[in-house]
């Protein structure tokens, strides 16, 4: 085993100190959330795009103060990769807000959402209990079904 590695003795200055030496690859919590991948796939392509633009700008930038015949293309050339790589920046804008519409909503309720939810609650069951005493109520004056209309038809007879 080596020096990195848990438990090993190593040979420098805290070798006969009994500490354990800290491994050579430790795992850290990420600082964020990993981008989604279509954005995580836009993000690459906009950096190359910028990347390839502005060597080529700097091309052009030399290419012009040589006053070389290449200038002008690479000029002209320049000049639409600027207006790809805006669009390539923009992807990545778009692309983002697309995904946070479509999945990004995580909705935890607030306080405030929570107690609108309860008395949400608190209403509703009011309302189940004022029906359900109405219709106790109602109840009490109705014909029984065993006297009713239909009783002389032979249905809802008391057996």
């Amino acid at each position: 085993m080596s020096r990195y590695e848990g438990g090993g003795t190593g040979t420098g200055a805290g070798a006969g100190t009994g500490t354990t030496g800290r491994g050579l690859w430790v795992e850290e919590p990420a600082r964020r959330r990993r981008m989604p991948d279509p954005v995580r796939t836009s993000a690459v392509r906009a950096v190359l795009i910028v990347a390839v633009t502005l060597t080529q700008a700097t091309i052009t930038f030399f290419l012009t103060l040589t006053e070389s015949w290449l200038a002008l293309p690479m000029g002209l050339g320049a000049i639409a990769a600027t207006i790809v790589s805006t669009w390539g920046v923009l992807d990545v804008l778009i692309t983002l807000q697309m995904w946070n519409q479509r999945y990004g909503v995580l909705s935890e309720p607030s306080s405030t959402a929570r107690s609108r939810r309860e008395a949400r609650r608190a209403a509703r069951a009011a309302r189940a209990a004022r029906k359900a005493a109405a219709a106790r109520g109602a109840a009490a004056g109705r014909i029984p079904r065993e006297d009713g209309p239909l009783s002389a038809f032979g249905r809802y007879s008391a057996r």
